[in-house]
């Protein structure tokens, strides 16, 4: 495969350089780049682990674009399943209707989950599907007859979406101050980062900073009183902060703590389904049923936009009956091509057994990329699956990170740029201490995971030489 391949004449790159200036607003991004002369990255093809800008570069998609495409770029059976469903039903709402693709999926969804997660609500994305979950959660105890059960926890730095409710859940202070007063009611504990777990106050080993992390929860909950709590938000893997797995026991603990209490616990999965951990829910890998499950992302691959909120039937259960309504609900949710493109993705992952590669490569992976904790600027490397974070330090032996200027001169002003340019797509991100995130697609192995390590490598050790 050529490092190059042919895209738009010139004069239509710089046209559409132009138009992107004039009039599109790209999300989480800083427009002053393009009025200061800069130029916007335009992705026009993918296929496989690759993909090409307007110029013809190619690039190692190492994020999945974002978190999305699992099953890789180009698959054609997965474009050829839209157009098929679009030709016979392009599009009906399940508002108190149902079309064919919406049921077979959620009867796999729900098959796939633990338990007795067995009801699903289709959104189209995974800040929708948090958004469904947080008033899901509410009216459930009201109609239990404990209207004073509303307040959510979540963890610090965790992100669970932008969305004015899942604004509350998500733990990132900087994301939210432009938009107070956000819903009230979200509540912060400590996560499970054990790499900085002295700067929590906790000295110990990991399998004890688990106990200490959830026992952290019930903490918070008997602060704020356990008949005000409904529900606790976690990711499997927390994601924000860069990859923080859970230690040994945390969610079994948790498990406990929300029973104990009557507190729904709700698997934030938007990242971490569907082969993102090796298996298709990652509370399966982790050995813990919530009582909620929200995806979107890998569920179509990122052929169509899709989410879904899978419940229990504990919480179904008072809507099954009499004149109770949820009224709840998004116009393509569930849509006919989108979940026709999910049922097609899902097969793809069983016949090439996408989860059971990830299990089987994921060791070989993280050792890869231990090798880059040779290099002084790299302080911990961390995650689960296909899903890593390195943490870059200013002082390995202190573990001293970045002030907020140093870290904007090394994330924005140079890694960011160098790794694009370097031929790797991924994320420098400092929503909590500076890290290199990776969540690359499911089809890559050994080979891919050296080449990873060797733009890496490369990158980093110029980082390390500006500091």
């Amino acid at each position: 495969m050529t490092d190059t391949m042919t895209g738009p004449a010139r004069t239509d790159v710089d046209r559409l350089q132009q138009q992107a200036k004039d009039h599109l607003w790209m999300h989480m991004a800083r427009h002053s780049v393009l009025e200061q002369g800069g130029s916007v990255p335009i992705i026009t093809r993918g296929d496989g682990h690759y993909i090409w800008d307007a110029d013809g570069k190619r690039y190692f998609d190492g994020l999945s674009g974002l978190f999305v495409v699992n099953a890789g770029h180009g698959r054609r059976r997965l474009a050829q399943a839209g157009a098929k469903q679009a030709e016979e039903l392009a599009f009906f709402p399940l508002w108190s209707y149902a079309h064919p693709t919406a049921i077979e999926l959620s009867e796999r969804l729900a098959g796939y989950a633990p338990g007795d997660l067995n009801r699903v609500f289709f959104s189209t994305g995974g800040g929708e599907a948090v958004e469904t979950a947080f008033k899901l959660a509410k009216q459930y105890w009201k109609l239990r007859g404990r209207p004073m059960k509303h307040k959510v926890i979540s963890r610090a730095v965790a992100y669970h979406g932008t969305p004015q409710g899942a604004l509350a859940i998500t733990g990132i202070p900087g994301m939210k101050e432009m938009f107070e007063p956000v819903t009230p009611g979200g509540f912060r504990v400590p996560n499970t980062n054990y790499y900085r777990a002295h700067e929590m106050g906790f000295d110990g080993s990991l399998e004890e900073f688990g106990l200490w992390a959830a026992n952290r929860i019930e903490e918070m909950i008997l602060f704020e009183g356990p008949e005000t709590v409904a529900a606790i938000f976690l990711e499997p893997v927390q994601n924000s902060g860069g990859c923080f797995p859970p230690p040994p026991g945390y969610f079994k603990r948790v498990r406990e703590i929300c029973d104990q209490y009557d507190v729904l616990l709700v698997s934030d999965e938007v990242i971490c389904a569907f082969g993102r951990i090796g298996e298709m829910f990652a509370c399966n890998a982790f050995d813990y049923v919530p009582d909620m499950i929200t995806c979107a992302k890998g569920i179509t691959s990122g052929y169509a936009p899709l989410g879904a909120t899978i419940v229990s039937d504990r919480i179904f259960e008072p809507f099954r009956h009499g004149d109770t309504t949820f009224y709840h609900g998004y116009t393509f949710g569930g849509h006919p091509v989108a979940t026709a493109v999910a049922l097609e993705n899902l097969d793809i992952f069983e016949e090439e057994g996408l989860n059971q590669r990830v299990r089987e490569n994921s060791p070989l992976f993280r050792a890869t990329l231990e090798r880059l904790l040779d290099l002084p600027i790299v302080g911990d490397v961390r995650g689960a699956g296909y899903f890593f974070g390195i943490e870059l330090v200013k002082d390995k032996a202190t573990k001293e990170t970045f002030n907020d200027e140093e870290s904007e001169r090394l994330l924005r002003g140079f890694l960011s740029k160098a790794l694009y340019d370097a031929g790797l797509y991924c994320r420098a991100d400092d929503r909590g201490d500076p890290v290199v995130q990776l969540a690359p697609p499911l089809t890559i192995g050994p080979e891919q995971f050296d080449e990873i390590e060797g733009i890496l490598r490369e990158v980093l050790t110029e980082a390390g030489n500006r500091i």
